[in-house]
């Protein structure tokens, strides 16, 4: 191995410190921003979390444009795309982040923080996406769901712009790449209290940043190490797995940008949580949260697996490069916790439903 393969996971330890510190420091949480949009009439932080992706896209739009970062080698970028799988992984997902009460992220945030019952959601995660992705779990993937991928190598690869601009044989790829990041950052500065929230936009613009970087970090060094680099950038539901199989088993390979990122993240958070002395044990009352806990935890781990990504996954680092999965991932990510979240505040999963009608 070279010596470029072991600062790879030093780089992303440094922007899993970034991610986990912001976060921490800002009460950055998807789940949570979801929570106050639903139930509060609060969009601030679902619009912080839709800033990012948005600041996440134009850079990483201008990195790829400009040659700083390639990301045709990305998972996100493969020509073969399962819609069952983003779709049942997605809604899986949503409604595990709403047992556990955040997202893959959030958990490694409140680790930080000292939530024990967070180490043990943790755990699940890693163990049922390692089944899921490897083991006997992957079975109702490679046996079932990927039967059904669309084969778009018509396009070249599963950008939106790419994908409609083959399919209307027309190049409107400029065109798309501008509307694709326009839609949702004028949906974020239609709220006038929002414009003014100096914080949000820091938030935002930091994990955005953080994302992008990911991209020319480890384009940057596939150029250059002799061992194979994966093109990736922050997800926190494989890598987890690999965390945790590199913490146990001697497994021929350092550690990856993704492992980097899942270790910055739980120190970045434990440096805020230090600074704002608001570091507390914290564990289960009782056995009925431990078990919605590991419930949650193990949808979480399936279900980012067969997604390919969590919120940030899929929803930053998959958006950040337009990726044709983006939409039906989170849209499904987002009804699963939405019915979720209604299951445990209202006590019933169709209660949206019944005021709708």
């Amino acid at each position: 191995m070279d010596t470029a393969t072991y600062l790879l996971p030093v780089t992303g330890l440094v922007a899993g410190l970034l991610l986990g510190f912001v976060a921490r420091r800002n009460f950055f949480c998807t789940l949570s921003a979801l929570e106050r949009h639903w139930y509060g009439e609060n969009s601030e932080g679902l619009r912080t979390w839709v800033l990012a992706a948005v600041v996440a896209a134009v850079t990483t739009q201008v990195a790829v444009a400009t040659g700083v970062a390639d990301t045709s080698g990305s998972m996100y970028m493969a020509v073969s795309l399962s819609l069952p799988a983003a779709i049942i992984g997605g809604l899986a997902f949503g409604v595990g982040m709403s047992l556990v009460g955040t997202c893959g992220y959030g958990v490694l945030v409140r680790l930080g923080g000292g939530s024990l019952k967070s180490l043990v959601v943790l755990l699940v995660i890693a163990i049922v996406a390692m089944s899921t992705s490897r083991g006997l779990l992957a079975v109702s993937r490679t046996g079932f769901l990927d039967r059904f991928a669309l084969d778009l190598s018509f396009a070249g690869d599963q950008s939106l712009p790419a994908v409609m601009s083959s399919l209307v044989g027309i190049d409107l790829s400029v065109a798309l790449t501008v509307i694709l990041i326009a839609i949702p950052a004028i949906w974020v500065f239609a709220d006038r209290n929002f414009r003014s929230n100096w914080g949000a936009f820091a938030t935002a613009a930091v994990i955005g940043l953080v994302i992008c970087s990911g991209w020319v970090v480890t384009t940057s060094f596939g150029a250059f190490s002799f061992d194979p680099v994966q093109i990736e950038s922050a997800s926190y539901v494989g890598p987890v797995s690999d965390s945790l199989l590199q913490f146990i088993a001697r497994t021929g390979t350092a550690p990856d940008y993704g492992v980097g990122v899942v270790l910055g993240t739980v120190a970045g958070a434990a440096v805020a949580a230090r600074i704002a002395d608001n570091v507390r044990w914290e564990a289960c009352d009782d056995a009925a949260e431990l078990a919605r806990h590991i419930s949650g935890a193990a949808l979480m781990g399936f279900g980012g697996i067969l997604a390919l990504g969590c919120t940030v996954g899929q929803g930053m680092s998959a958006a950040s490069l337009l990726a044709t999965s983006v939409p039906f991932t989170v849209i499904s990510i987002g009804i699963g916790a939405r019915l979720g979240l209604a299951w445990l505040i209202e006590g019933s999963p169709l209660a949206p439903f019944r005021r709708v009608a």
